[in-house]
């Protein structure tokens, strides 16, 4: 996966066991539908969206306590920012 996520300008701190492409963009981890909806129709200048880790009640990670959590935006300089918080 390093490789992959490596090719797809993924910043090491952001990698995580599930890569997708979409319409040009890298989605990394368990990143919401709607903010990946989001990202389509706004079609900001970045490399992709990416949430750390696996928290609860993120897509796929249902629980009892959802946690909050950040999706992040990052763009080729490796530069990070929050996109969306949950």
């Amino acid at each position: 996966m390093d490789a992959i996520n490596l090719k797809h300008g993924v910043p090491p701190q952001l990698r995580e066991c599930h890569l997708a492409l979409v319409e040009g963009y890298v989605i990394a981890g368990h990143v919401p539908v709607d903010e990946i909806r989001r990202l389509l129709k706004e079609k900001p200048s970045i490399v992709g969206l990416a949430v750390r880790g696996m928290p609860i009640g993120s897509p796929g990670m249902k629980g009892p306590n959802p946690e909050p959590y950040d999706v992040l935006a990052f763009d080729r300089q490796g530069q990070v920012s929050i996109y969306a918080r949950k």
